[in-house]
């Protein structure tokens, strides 16, 4: 757990099992997707304030056309604003981009009245209905790159893209991706604690009260998928 949470990028699989000398490959796998589990607080504050949203495909396909999740995962991002930096933020993998599924992200992860920007995506036409104040930029006929339209969320997605491919070499399968989303989380929205022994609490301190992830457990739906 202290490794984990002293390694600025996070740690793989691999590099546990050679730093405790492991035999097995899958104990060390095993051991960090428990810790991953733990890395979500139950009732954590919602974003407030002044909140970017907008989607993005993850895999390792071309992206499809319009918003369609055939060929990859898509995950909405939201970013609180604190000034002009980057304050917390909250990543979700949804089946696709209806009004349903960015809105059920929305209700859970952003407190009611908070300012919502989005682009012109007709998913989001809703939220102003649900207690939420909405500004939104219509990315298309613009010539700005929609990275300067919506700049904090495309940089914590550019800074997710490196984290996935630099840590883990893009080895990370889609039955297990929401887990690599709130380890991604947990280390941004902790990335100003200056001592690792703050993490490390923090780590320790959730892994007691979350409900036990035993092996089986961890493989069971992967291995379902196989039989298909």
């Amino acid at each position: 757990m202290w490794w984990v949470a002293s390694q600025k990028t996070g740690g793989s699989a691999l590099g546990l099992q050679r730093l405790l000398g492991l035999g097995s490959y899958e104990t060390a796998w095993t051991w960090l997707h428990k810790l991953r589990r733990a890395m979500v607080r139950p009732g954590r504050d919602r974003l407030a304030g002044q909140v970017e949203v907008d989607e993005t495909y993850l895999g390792g396909l071309s992206a499809p056309r319009g918003r369609s999740t055939a060929k990859k995962a898509l995950v909405v991002v939201a970013v609180e604003l604190v000034g002009s930096r980057l304050g917390r933020i909250r990543l979700r993998r949804i089946k696709d981009a209806s009004a349903d599924s960015l809105q059920a992200f929305i209700d859970e992860a952003i407190e009611p009245g908070s300012l919502l920007h989005t682009d012109g995506w007709a998913g989001y036409h809703p939220v102003a209905r649900h207690g939420y104040r909405h500004q939104v930029t219509v990315l298309r006929g613009q010539q700005a790159a929609p990275s300067r339209l919506l700049p904090h969320v495309h940089r914590v997605v550019s800074l997710l893209r490196r984290w996935l491919l630099g840590t883990h070499q893009g080895a990370v399968t889609p039955a297990h991706l929401d887990y690599y989303l709130d380890e991604f989380t947990f280390r941004f929205n902790r990335r100003t604690s200056r001592h690792a022994g703050q993490l490390f609490f923090r780590l320790a301190q959730q892994a007691v009260a979350v409900v036990p992830a035993p092996y089986t457990s961890l493989v069971k739906h992967v291995r379902r998928d196989r039989k298909r």
